[in-house]
């Protein structure tokens, strides 16, 4: 019985979304900090606002590499599927109907 959850790996599809979910969850994460950088700032909070800012270097790097990511993804689901119909279209060659003038 072959009876297995589905996880965010189980297919390049699955994958693909997972990392759009993950990329929606960063800018959700930027748009608080960018909230919390401004209180800080007001606040004169010297030592948190450069905390603030290093935090919002580093998601700006991993949403850049989410994006990276999700692009690889695309690229293999689409050589994927391109793999999948050339293994499954019938020999067209053989059944080309001749031009007739």
């Amino acid at each position: 019985m072959k009876d297995a959850l589905q996880t965010p790996f189980d297919s390049v599809e699955n994958a693909h979304d997972y990392v759009r979910l993950l990329g929606e969850a960063i800018a959700e994460a930027k748009n608080e900090i960018e909230a919390d950088l401004a209180e800080a700032a007001k606040a004169r909070s010297e030592r948190r606002v450069q905390a603030l800012q290093i935090v919002q270097f580093k998601l700006n790097k991993l949403e850049q590499h989410l994006k990276t990511s999700s692009r690889l993804l695309n690229d293999l689901r689409s050589l994927r599927r391109l793999l999948l119909e050339e293994r499954f279209e019938p020999a067209t060659e053989s059944l080309e109907i001749p031009y007739k003038e």
